[in-house]
């Protein structure tokens, strides 16, 4: 089995310590780097060839929106989750326009920080209602002629959490299903609407009227 490669963006040494410990304590995962600052992002990036990036939001230097904006242009594929202090809405919301996958709290367990890893490398997101609404109002101020997309009705309910910011989990719960039946739903969501993200999901569900 591949291991899921994580690299960390932490100028707290304790913490970036500490994430690496509950990083190295799971056998799916491997610490592919640990970084006190986003100096030489690029070179960094290159070498430890993350899967994940959990990237400070107030890193000293290239700050970690910016650093987000970087890595997310010349290496799309890669999911970064952002680690802050407080629920700074603006800022939160810069680092996803930006092209982060979403963001947790430094003070989040880490059965919580593991979990929300395992959900952002499988194409998952995290945030909370204040920033989704954040990210519906900016979709909603740019109009599309509609186009035909044919989603089953249960497509369609698993489309409308995701645009409420919902993880996996807390859907499969809501809809009585598995959390491997979300993420194939989601998989097959991601098919029919010929996007990459959740974050192209919403747009696109909220231009097309979808929910």
């Amino acid at each position: 089995m591949n291991k899921i490669r994580i690299a960390i963006f932490e100028d707290n040494n304790d913490l970036r310590d500490s994430l690496a410990m509950i990083i190295e304590s799971v056998p799916e995962f491997h610490l592919a780097g640990s970084f006190s600052n986003a100096a030489r992002l690029i070179l960094k990036i290159e070498q430890s060839k993350p899967d994940v990036v959990l990237m400070d939001i107030n890193m000293p230097g290239l700050s970690g929106i910016e650093a987000v904006a970087q890595i997310h242009q010349q290496y799309p594929s890669i999911k970064i989750m952002m680690q802050t202090i407080f629920e700074e809405d603006d800022k939160v919301f810069a680092s996803l326009c930006a092209g982060a996958s979403g963001y947790i709290l430094k003070n989040t367990p880490p059965e919580r920080v593991l979990q929300a890893i395992r959900e952002v490398a499988e194409g998952g997101a995290f945030f909370t209602p204040s920033i989704a609404r954040k990210v519906l109002s900016n979709f909603q101020l740019h109009q599309a002629t509609p186009e035909y997309i044919n989603l089953s009705d249960r497509e369609k309910e698993i489309l409308q959490h995701l645009v409420h910011g919902l993880s996996y989990k807390i859907i499969a719960d809501k809809c009585f299903i598995s959390f491997e039946t979300v993420h194939s739903h989601v998989k097959k969501i991601y098919e029919k609407l010929h996007v990459n993200s959740k974050a192209e999901a919403v747009a696109k569900a909220i231009r097309n009227r979808l929910v």
